[in-house]
């Protein structure tokens, strides 16, 4: 126990808190963003590893589905359009993210059953009424 806490000296290997957490994120980055920002007067040790492993997993999430959406258009780079098809065709991350817009990426691909031809199944009781009107 006395040793423990002993001053190892220039010998010792430093590891950074992203490594040691396991993280590809900064983990002093986002503490000093979260200091600097000035949202509380004081900052826990664990708020920046924990702030750091969810944006690296939403960050991880979204480039998974974005890659997804690139290889099925043939495409080897992922685009902004990429990466709102990803989302909006996601249910959680459309829930978390539908009031943000991506700029240069489009809108989600939908035409309504009104503007599709007449089948049967397509037609609604106004179209069928209006016929029967003029026959």
């Amino acid at each position: 126990m006395a040793g423990e806490w002993k001053n190892l000296g220039s010998n010792a290997k430093r590891r950074s808190r992203s490594s040691k957490a396991g993280l590809k994120f900064s983990v002093a980055r986002i503490s000093r963003f979260l200091k600097v920002g000035k949202y509380v007067k004081r900052v826990g040790a664990g708020a920046p590893v924990f702030l750091a492993a969810v944006l690296e997993y939403l960050a991880v999430e979204v480039l998974e589905l974005a890659g997804v959406a690139a290889r099925n258009d043939k495409k080897t780079r992922i685009t902004p359009r990429h990466i709102q098809l990803a989302i909006r065709f996601d249910k959680e991350l459309y829930q978390f993210l539908r009031d943000v817009t991506i700029p240069n990426c489009g809108v989600i691909p939908k035409i309504h059953k009104i503007l599709l031809p007449n089948n049967k199944s397509n037609t609604s009781k106004a179209v069928v009424a209006a016929q029967e009107e003029e026959d």
